[in-house]
Protein backbone atom coordinates (compact mmCIF):
# COMPACT_ATOMS: atom_id res chain seq x y z
CA UNK A 1 0.00 0.00 0.00
CA UNK A 2 0.93 4.09 -0.34
CA UNK A 3 1.19 6.71 1.25
CA UNK A 4 0.58 10.05 1.05
CA UNK A 5 2.86 13.23 1.31
CA UNK A 6 1.45 16.52 0.21
CA UNK A 7 2.99 16.78 -3.67
CA UNK A 8 1.98 20.50 -4.16
CA UNK A 9 4.25 21.86 -1.80
CA UNK A 10 7.50 20.02 -3.51
CA UNK A 11 11.11 21.49 -2.73
CA UNK A 12 13.02 21.74 -6.33
CA UNK A 13 15.69 18.98 -6.05
CA UNK A 14 19.43 20.52 -6.54
CA UNK A 15 22.39 19.03 -6.72
CA UNK A 16 23.95 17.24 -9.74
CA UNK A 17 24.28 13.65 -8.57
CA UNK A 18 21.64 11.29 -9.79
CA UNK A 19 20.26 8.64 -7.69
CA UNK A 20 18.27 6.91 -9.97
CA UNK A 21 21.88 5.74 -11.59
CA UNK A 22 22.65 4.33 -8.56
CA UNK A 23 24.80 7.22 -7.39
CA UNK A 24 25.54 6.53 -3.35
CA UNK A 25 26.14 10.27 -2.82
CA UNK A 26 22.55 10.81 -3.59
CA UNK A 27 20.13 14.18 -3.96
CA UNK A 28 19.37 16.98 -1.49
CA UNK A 29 16.15 17.51 -1.50
CA UNK A 30 15.72 20.11 0.97
CA UNK A 31 16.79 21.03 4.43
CA UNK A 32 19.45 18.42 5.00
CA UNK A 33 17.30 15.82 3.37
CA UNK A 34 18.92 13.20 0.85
CA UNK A 35 17.20 11.18 -1.90
CA UNK A 36 19.62 8.05 -2.86
CA UNK A 37 19.49 4.48 -3.45
CA UNK A 38 18.71 2.65 -0.46
CA UNK A 39 21.00 0.25 1.41
CA UNK A 40 20.66 -2.92 2.82
CA UNK A 41 21.30 -2.06 6.54
CA UNK A 42 18.39 0.02 5.87
CA UNK A 43 16.07 -2.88 5.37
CA UNK A 44 14.42 -2.47 9.14
CA UNK A 45 14.32 0.78 9.24
CA UNK A 46 12.04 1.26 5.73
CA UNK A 47 10.43 -1.50 6.82
CA UNK A 48 9.30 0.06 9.95
CA UNK A 49 8.34 2.91 7.85
CA UNK A 50 5.82 1.31 5.74
CA UNK A 51 4.52 -0.97 8.15
CA UNK A 52 3.78 2.69 10.26
CA UNK A 53 2.44 4.24 7.04
CA UNK A 54 0.44 1.64 5.56
CA UNK A 55 0.32 -2.10 7.21
CA UNK A 56 3.01 -4.32 7.97
CA UNK A 57 2.29 -6.72 4.30
CA UNK A 58 4.06 -4.04 2.82
CA UNK A 59 7.38 -4.35 4.73
CA UNK A 60 7.67 -7.75 3.84
CA UNK A 61 6.55 -6.73 -0.13
CA UNK A 62 9.72 -4.73 0.34
CA UNK A 63 11.83 -7.35 1.51
CA UNK A 64 11.22 -9.38 -1.21
CA UNK A 65 11.32 -6.71 -3.90
CA UNK A 66 14.84 -5.72 -2.62
CA UNK A 67 16.04 -9.37 -2.13
CA UNK A 68 15.26 -10.94 -5.62
CA UNK A 69 17.60 -11.24 -7.99
CA UNK A 70 16.03 -9.75 -10.80
CA UNK A 71 15.28 -6.47 -8.67
CA UNK A 72 17.69 -5.74 -5.74
CA UNK A 73 18.82 -2.98 -3.58
CA UNK A 74 18.74 -0.57 -6.83
CA UNK A 75 14.65 -0.93 -7.15
CA UNK A 76 14.42 1.05 -3.91
CA UNK A 77 15.17 4.67 -3.18
CA UNK A 78 15.21 6.52 -0.06
CA UNK A 79 15.26 9.82 1.45
CA UNK A 80 17.11 10.19 4.39
CA UNK A 81 17.63 13.08 7.47
CA UNK A 82 21.12 12.30 9.04
CA UNK A 83 20.88 8.24 9.53
CA UNK A 84 17.15 8.34 9.61
CA UNK A 85 14.94 6.86 6.88
CA UNK A 86 12.37 9.55 6.50
CA UNK A 87 10.19 8.65 2.98
CA UNK A 88 10.81 5.26 0.80
CA UNK A 89 9.39 4.31 -2.88
CA UNK A 90 10.45 1.45 -5.36
CA UNK A 91 9.80 0.88 -9.11
CA UNK A 92 9.19 -2.48 -10.62
CA UNK A 93 9.36 -3.53 -13.85
CA UNK A 94 6.57 -4.73 -15.78
CA UNK A 95 4.58 -5.78 -19.38
CA UNK A 96 2.36 -4.91 -20.86
CA UNK A 97 0.37 -6.54 -23.67
CA UNK A 98 -1.37 -4.79 -26.55
CA UNK A 99 -2.92 -6.77 -29.05
CA UNK A 100 0.75 -8.88 -29.90
CA UNK A 101 2.54 -5.96 -28.79
CA UNK A 102 4.37 -6.06 -25.70
CA UNK A 103 5.96 -3.13 -23.80
CA UNK A 104 7.97 -2.29 -21.37
CA UNK A 105 6.66 -0.44 -18.13
CA UNK A 106 6.95 0.28 -14.46
CA UNK A 107 5.24 0.43 -11.59
CA UNK A 108 5.93 2.59 -8.81
CA UNK A 109 5.12 0.61 -5.58
CA UNK A 110 6.24 0.80 -1.58
CA UNK A 111 5.59 4.85 -1.17
CA UNK A 112 5.49 6.12 2.06
CA UNK A 113 6.66 9.20 3.63
CA UNK A 114 7.49 9.88 7.66
CA UNK A 115 4.50 11.62 9.11
CA UNK A 116 7.12 14.22 10.68
CA UNK A 117 8.41 14.99 7.01
CA UNK A 118 4.96 15.31 5.01
CA UNK A 119 4.00 18.16 3.04
CA UNK A 120 7.85 19.07 2.71
CA UNK A 121 7.57 17.44 -1.32
CA UNK A 122 9.38 14.20 -0.61
CA UNK A 123 6.40 12.36 -2.62
CA UNK A 124 7.16 14.49 -5.44
CA UNK A 125 10.78 13.92 -5.42
CA UNK A 126 10.42 9.91 -5.26
CA UNK A 127 8.13 10.12 -8.09
CA UNK A 128 10.43 12.27 -10.02
CA UNK A 129 13.25 9.16 -9.18
CA UNK A 130 11.19 6.74 -9.84
CA UNK A 131 9.78 8.13 -13.65
CA UNK A 132 13.20 8.93 -14.14
CA UNK A 133 14.70 5.67 -13.61
CA UNK A 134 11.74 4.00 -15.28
CA UNK A 135 12.83 6.26 -18.46
CA UNK A 136 16.23 5.25 -18.01
CA UNK A 137 14.97 0.89 -18.14
CA UNK A 138 13.25 1.97 -20.93
CA UNK A 139 9.84 2.09 -20.12
CA UNK A 140 7.26 3.24 -22.71
CA UNK A 141 4.48 4.06 -19.61
CA UNK A 142 3.74 3.17 -16.16
CA UNK A 143 0.54 1.61 -14.49
CA UNK A 144 0.37 1.29 -11.19
CA UNK A 145 -2.95 0.99 -8.24
CA UNK A 146 -2.48 3.53 -5.21
CA UNK A 147 -4.86 6.51 -3.08
CA UNK A 148 -7.94 7.46 -5.14
CA UNK A 149 -6.64 10.88 -6.88
CA UNK A 150 -3.37 11.05 -5.66
CA UNK A 151 -1.34 10.06 -7.98
CA UNK A 152 -3.53 11.70 -10.61
CA UNK A 153 -0.80 15.53 -9.26
CA UNK A 154 2.13 13.19 -10.81
CA UNK A 155 0.81 12.57 -14.01
CA UNK A 156 -1.40 9.35 -14.10
CA UNK A 157 -4.97 9.00 -14.80
CA UNK A 158 -7.17 6.21 -14.31
CA UNK A 159 -7.40 4.32 -17.97
CA UNK A 160 -7.75 0.36 -17.25
CA UNK A 161 -10.94 -1.40 -15.45
CA UNK A 162 -9.93 -3.76 -12.65
CA UNK A 163 -12.08 -6.78 -12.46
CA UNK A 164 -14.40 -7.37 -9.49
CA UNK A 165 -14.72 -9.31 -7.03
CA UNK A 166 -18.65 -11.09 -6.62
CA UNK A 167 -19.85 -12.79 -3.89
CA UNK A 168 -20.91 -17.05 -4.51
CA UNK A 169 -24.48 -17.33 -4.28
CA UNK A 170 -24.97 -20.27 -6.28
CA UNK A 171 -24.55 -24.00 -5.54
CA UNK A 172 -21.00 -25.50 -6.88
CA UNK A 173 -21.85 -29.04 -7.09
CA UNK A 174 -22.38 -28.66 -10.65
CA UNK A 175 -22.99 -32.08 -12.00
CA UNK A 176 -19.61 -33.56 -14.20
CA UNK A 177 -17.49 -31.20 -12.01
CA UNK A 178 -13.89 -32.57 -12.35
CA UNK A 179 -12.30 -34.13 -8.92
CA UNK A 180 -8.89 -33.33 -7.92
CA UNK A 181 -6.84 -32.36 -5.28
CA UNK A 182 -5.76 -28.91 -3.71
CA UNK A 183 -2.60 -27.91 -2.68
CA UNK A 184 -0.42 -24.91 -1.89
CA UNK A 185 1.53 -23.86 -4.79
CA UNK A 186 5.50 -24.34 -5.08
CA UNK A 187 8.74 -23.39 -6.78
CA UNK A 188 8.27 -26.44 -8.59
CA UNK A 189 5.09 -25.10 -9.93
CA UNK A 190 6.26 -21.44 -11.02
CA UNK A 191 6.16 -22.30 -14.87
CA UNK A 192 3.15 -24.10 -15.12
CA UNK A 193 1.23 -21.00 -12.60
CA UNK A 194 2.41 -18.93 -15.22
CA UNK A 195 1.80 -21.07 -18.74
CA UNK A 196 -1.86 -21.22 -16.87
CA UNK A 197 -2.29 -17.16 -16.53
CA UNK A 198 -1.00 -16.86 -20.28
CA UNK A 199 -3.79 -19.02 -21.46
CA UNK A 200 -6.47 -16.91 -19.58
CA UNK A 201 -4.90 -13.59 -20.11
CA UNK A 202 -4.81 -14.47 -24.04
CA UNK A 203 -8.83 -13.50 -23.55
CA UNK A 204 -7.70 -9.87 -23.14
CA UNK A 205 -6.78 -7.43 -25.45
CA UNK A 206 -4.83 -5.79 -22.64
CA UNK A 207 -2.79 -7.76 -19.90
CA UNK A 208 -0.25 -7.09 -17.41
CA UNK A 209 0.72 -10.75 -16.72
CA UNK A 210 3.21 -11.37 -13.28
CA UNK A 211 7.01 -11.16 -13.91
CA UNK A 212 9.20 -13.97 -12.04
CA UNK A 213 10.02 -11.74 -9.33
CA UNK A 214 6.62 -11.31 -8.30
CA UNK A 215 5.85 -14.74 -8.81
CA UNK A 216 8.90 -15.62 -6.65
CA UNK A 217 7.48 -13.11 -4.12
CA UNK A 218 3.80 -14.22 -4.27
CA UNK A 219 5.43 -17.79 -3.37
CA UNK A 220 7.23 -16.61 -0.26
CA UNK A 221 4.40 -14.30 0.95
CA UNK A 222 1.73 -15.26 3.39
CA UNK A 223 -0.59 -12.14 3.21
CA UNK A 224 -2.13 -14.24 -0.13
CA UNK A 225 -1.70 -17.89 -0.70
CA UNK A 226 -1.39 -19.67 -4.12
CA UNK A 227 -3.21 -22.53 -4.61
CA UNK A 228 -3.49 -25.72 -7.08
CA UNK A 229 -5.39 -28.08 -7.88
CA UNK A 230 -4.10 -31.16 -9.23
CA UNK A 231 -5.63 -33.75 -11.74
CA UNK A 232 -4.29 -37.10 -11.92
CA UNK A 233 -1.17 -35.49 -10.92
CA UNK A 234 -1.02 -32.88 -12.96
CA UNK A 235 -1.58 -28.96 -12.52
CA UNK A 236 -5.04 -28.48 -14.25
CA UNK A 237 -6.37 -25.40 -11.89
CA UNK A 238 -4.71 -22.40 -9.95
CA UNK A 239 -5.67 -19.31 -7.87
CA UNK A 240 -4.35 -16.82 -5.32
CA UNK A 241 -6.61 -16.50 -2.33
CA UNK A 242 -6.28 -14.48 0.56
CA UNK A 243 -8.22 -15.78 3.72
CA UNK A 244 -9.14 -13.56 6.73
CA UNK A 245 -11.63 -12.86 9.06
CA UNK A 246 -14.03 -11.39 6.61
CA UNK A 247 -13.73 -14.86 4.47
CA UNK A 248 -11.94 -15.90 1.03
CA UNK A 249 -11.11 -13.46 -1.96
CA UNK A 250 -10.08 -16.16 -4.74
CA UNK A 251 -7.92 -14.31 -7.03
CA UNK A 252 -6.42 -14.92 -10.39
CA UNK A 253 -8.66 -17.94 -10.98
CA UNK A 254 -6.94 -20.68 -14.04
CA UNK A 255 -7.95 -23.19 -15.46
CA UNK A 256 -7.92 -25.37 -18.18
CA UNK A 257 -11.12 -26.75 -18.78
CA UNK A 258 -15.11 -26.08 -17.37
CA UNK A 259 -14.33 -29.27 -14.89
CA UNK A 260 -11.35 -27.95 -13.33
CA UNK A 261 -12.95 -24.75 -12.65
CA UNK A 262 -15.66 -25.95 -10.56
CA UNK A 263 -13.63 -28.79 -9.03
CA UNK A 264 -11.44 -25.68 -8.06
CA UNK A 265 -14.32 -23.76 -6.60
CA UNK A 266 -15.74 -26.58 -5.11
CA UNK A 267 -12.14 -27.10 -3.14
CA UNK A 268 -12.09 -23.91 -2.13
CA UNK A 269 -15.43 -23.81 -0.98
CA UNK A 270 -14.68 -26.77 1.67
CA UNK A 271 -11.36 -24.26 2.72
CA UNK A 272 -13.57 -21.78 3.38
CA UNK A 273 -15.39 -23.22 6.29
CA UNK A 274 -18.83 -21.79 5.75
CA UNK A 275 -17.45 -18.78 5.29
CA UNK A 276 -17.85 -16.12 2.77
CA UNK A 277 -16.52 -16.35 -0.76
CA UNK A 278 -15.84 -13.48 -3.26
CA UNK A 279 -14.14 -14.20 -6.42
CA UNK A 280 -12.60 -12.11 -9.02
CA UNK A 281 -14.62 -12.17 -12.17
CA UNK A 282 -12.31 -12.59 -15.21
CA UNK A 283 -14.77 -12.51 -18.40
CA UNK A 284 -14.11 -14.27 -21.07
CA UNK A 285 -11.57 -16.94 -19.92
CA UNK A 286 -12.58 -20.75 -18.62
CA UNK A 287 -13.38 -19.78 -14.89
CA UNK A 288 -15.30 -16.07 -15.82
CA UNK A 289 -17.59 -18.22 -18.25
CA UNK A 290 -17.61 -21.46 -15.87
CA UNK A 291 -18.32 -19.27 -11.97
CA UNK A 292 -20.66 -16.69 -13.74
CA UNK A 293 -24.31 -18.11 -12.96
CA UNK A 294 -22.90 -18.96 -9.36
CA UNK A 295 -21.77 -15.81 -8.70
CA UNK A 296 -23.50 -12.24 -7.44
CA UNK A 297 -23.90 -8.94 -8.76
CA UNK A 298 -20.42 -7.16 -8.37
CA UNK A 299 -20.41 -3.78 -6.52
CA UNK A 300 -20.87 -1.01 -9.69
CA UNK A 301 -18.32 1.45 -7.35
CA UNK A 302 -15.47 2.52 -10.54
CA UNK A 303 -11.80 1.14 -9.33
CA UNK A 304 -9.35 1.59 -12.09
CA UNK A 305 -5.34 1.19 -12.68
CA UNK A 306 -3.86 4.28 -13.02
CA UNK A 307 -1.45 4.65 -16.37
CA UNK A 308 0.63 7.71 -16.97
CA UNK A 309 1.87 8.03 -20.33
CA UNK A 310 5.36 9.89 -20.16
CA UNK A 311 6.12 9.83 -24.18
CA UNK A 312 3.47 9.80 -26.76
CA UNK A 313 5.40 9.51 -29.82
CA UNK A 314 7.16 6.33 -28.45
CA UNK A 315 4.16 5.15 -27.08
CA UNK A 316 2.33 5.52 -30.49
CA UNK A 317 5.33 4.20 -32.65
CA UNK A 318 5.41 1.30 -30.83
CA UNK A 319 1.90 0.59 -30.96
CA UNK A 320 1.93 1.19 -35.00
CA UNK A 321 1.36 -2.99 -35.73
CA UNK A 322 -1.49 -2.57 -33.78
CA UNK A 323 -3.13 0.16 -35.63
CA UNK A 324 -1.98 -1.34 -38.98
CA UNK A 325 -3.69 -4.50 -37.64
CA UNK A 326 -6.82 -2.12 -37.20
CA UNK A 327 -6.99 -0.53 -40.14
CA UNK A 328 -6.86 -3.58 -42.28
CA UNK A 329 -9.69 -4.76 -40.72
CA UNK A 330 -11.50 -2.06 -41.47
CA UNK A 331 -10.65 -2.41 -45.16
CA UNK A 332 -11.61 -5.65 -44.81
CA UNK A 333 -14.83 -5.33 -42.97
CA UNK A 334 -15.55 -2.22 -45.48
CA UNK A 335 -13.73 -1.98 -47.91
CA UNK A 336 -11.66 1.32 -47.11
CA UNK A 337 -8.06 0.06 -48.98
CA UNK A 338 -5.10 1.44 -46.55
CA UNK A 339 -4.73 4.04 -49.69
CA UNK A 340 -8.18 4.73 -49.21
CA UNK A 341 -7.37 5.13 -45.41
CA UNK A 342 -4.76 7.65 -46.14
CA UNK A 343 -6.35 9.79 -48.36
CA UNK A 344 -9.65 10.15 -45.16
CA UNK A 345 -6.50 10.73 -43.17
CA UNK A 346 -4.78 13.33 -45.35
CA UNK A 347 -2.17 10.76 -46.30
CA UNK A 348 -1.13 10.81 -42.56
CA UNK A 349 -2.61 9.43 -38.85
CA UNK A 350 -2.34 12.79 -37.16
CA UNK A 351 -3.42 12.51 -33.25
CA UNK A 352 -2.87 15.92 -31.34
CA UNK A 353 -2.35 16.42 -27.64
CA UNK A 354 -3.06 19.95 -28.42
CA UNK A 355 0.59 20.62 -26.69
CA UNK A 356 2.42 18.68 -29.77
CA UNK A 357 1.16 16.09 -31.96
CA UNK A 358 2.20 13.06 -33.75
CA UNK A 359 1.87 12.23 -37.30
CA UNK A 360 2.65 8.84 -38.65
CA UNK A 361 2.00 9.17 -42.78
CA UNK A 362 1.12 6.29 -44.50
CA UNK A 363 3.48 4.14 -46.22
CA UNK A 364 2.30 0.81 -48.39
CA UNK A 365 -0.56 0.76 -46.68
CA UNK A 366 0.93 1.16 -43.35
CA UNK A 367 1.96 3.46 -40.65
CA UNK A 368 5.86 5.17 -41.12
CA UNK A 369 7.63 6.13 -38.18
CA UNK A 370 5.62 8.73 -35.52
CA UNK A 371 6.98 12.27 -36.24
CA UNK A 372 6.52 15.22 -33.88
CA UNK A 373 5.76 18.23 -33.88
CA UNK A 374 4.72 21.34 -32.22
CA UNK A 375 0.88 22.43 -30.64
CA UNK A 376 -1.85 22.19 -32.42
CA UNK A 377 -5.38 23.18 -31.46
CA UNK A 378 -7.22 21.99 -34.95
CA UNK A 379 -5.96 18.62 -35.99
CA UNK A 380 -9.46 17.62 -37.49
CA UNK A 381 -8.39 20.77 -40.45
CA UNK A 382 -5.87 17.87 -41.44
CA UNK A 383 -8.27 14.74 -40.88
CA UNK A 384 -6.97 13.93 -37.63
CA UNK A 385 -7.88 13.50 -33.72
CA UNK A 386 -7.35 15.32 -30.60
CA UNK A 387 -7.08 13.96 -27.59
CA UNK A 388 -6.36 15.51 -24.51
CA UNK A 389 -2.43 14.24 -22.63
CA UNK A 390 -4.73 12.85 -19.65
CA UNK A 391 -6.76 10.60 -21.97
CA UNK A 392 -4.28 9.36 -23.75
CA UNK A 393 -3.67 6.12 -21.40
CA UNK A 394 -7.34 5.60 -21.49
CA UNK A 395 -7.98 5.81 -25.31
CA UNK A 396 -4.81 3.49 -26.21
CA UNK A 397 -5.53 1.04 -23.30
CA UNK A 398 -9.16 1.65 -21.62
CA UNK A 399 -12.65 0.28 -22.18
CA UNK A 400 -14.61 3.00 -23.29
CA UNK A 401 -12.75 3.39 -26.85
CA UNK A 402 -12.48 6.40 -28.75
CA UNK A 403 -16.45 6.00 -29.35
CA UNK A 404 -16.57 6.19 -25.33
CA UNK A 405 -14.24 8.58 -24.72
CA UNK A 406 -15.83 11.12 -27.44
CA UNK A 407 -19.58 10.84 -25.89
CA UNK A 408 -17.78 12.08 -22.63
CA UNK A 409 -14.81 14.45 -23.59
CA UNK A 410 -15.16 17.41 -24.93
CA UNK A 411 -11.52 17.29 -25.92
CA UNK A 412 -11.26 13.93 -27.49
CA UNK A 413 -12.68 14.28 -31.38
CA UNK A 414 -12.25 13.30 -34.70
CA UNK A 415 -13.53 10.84 -37.76
CA UNK A 416 -16.09 8.91 -35.27
CA UNK A 417 -15.96 5.78 -37.53
CA UNK A 418 -11.78 5.72 -38.46
CA UNK A 419 -11.54 6.84 -34.65
CA UNK A 420 -13.57 3.65 -33.35
CA UNK A 421 -11.82 1.55 -35.94
CA UNK A 422 -7.99 2.79 -34.75
CA UNK A 423 -9.22 2.77 -31.41
CA UNK A 424 -11.81 0.01 -30.20
CA UNK A 425 -13.16 -0.39 -26.73
CA UNK A 426 -10.51 -2.75 -24.74
CA UNK A 427 -10.78 -5.94 -22.35
CA UNK A 428 -7.79 -5.96 -19.87
CA UNK A 429 -7.00 -7.85 -17.01
CA UNK A 430 -3.96 -7.11 -14.70
CA UNK A 431 -2.29 -9.35 -12.36
CA UNK A 432 -0.98 -6.80 -9.37
CA UNK A 433 0.96 -7.33 -5.95
CA UNK A 434 -2.54 -6.18 -4.54
CA UNK A 435 -6.13 -7.57 -4.77
CA UNK A 436 -9.21 -6.10 -5.13
CA UNK A 437 -10.25 -4.60 -1.49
Amino acid sequence: MTTSDDPTTADDLTGSDDPASGDKAGTLVGDGLVLRAARPGELDQIGALLTDRGEADDAVDHRLVVEDPDLGWSACAVVVDGDRVVATASLLDEQVRVGQVVLPAGQVELVAVAESHEHRGLARALMDWAHERSAQRGHLLQVMIGIPYFYRLFGYEYAIDIAPARELTGEVAIAGAGGGRLRAATEADLSVLAALQDIAQSAFDVAVPHPPARWRALLAHSASRTWVLERDGVVVASARVRDDEDGLLVAEPAATDRGAAFALLSRLVELSAGRTIAAVHRAGTVTGTAWDPVLGVADEAAEQYYVRVPDAAGLLDALRPVLDQRIAELGRRTGLAGLSTARRARDALVLSTFGAHHSMPFVDGALGPVQTGGPMQGPGVVGGFGVAPDQLGALLLGSRGFAGLRRLRPDVYGDPELGEALFPPLTADVLSYYLPW
